[in-house]
């Protein structure tokens, strides 16, 4: 079975979760735009001065997304 992985985009600051919104549009039309597939594509508010943006996608499409959006990090998703 392939497993998901959350590829993740930290962004810091007072502006961070209108910052890690506005990279979701952005991430949404690159999606479209390469007709890629993905789960989900989200922020979340890690405390007030720290927020992510992430795309959850199967490991094999992993590589085209690290190459081509150049996320901070990524780990399993469950």
């Amino acid at each position: 079975m392939n497993r998901k992985i959350r590829l993740i985009w930290d962004f810091r600051g007072p502006d961070a979760q209108k910052t890690a919104e506005h990279h979701c549009i952005h991430l949404k039309e690159f999606i479209a735009n390469e007709n890629l597939a993905c789960y989900k594509i989200d922020v979340s508010k890690i405390i007030d001065y720290h927020s992510i943006a992430y795309v959850i996608v199967d490991e094999n499409d992993m590589i085209t997304y690290r190459d081509t959006v150049k996320p901070h990090r990524a780990e399993v998703a469950e």
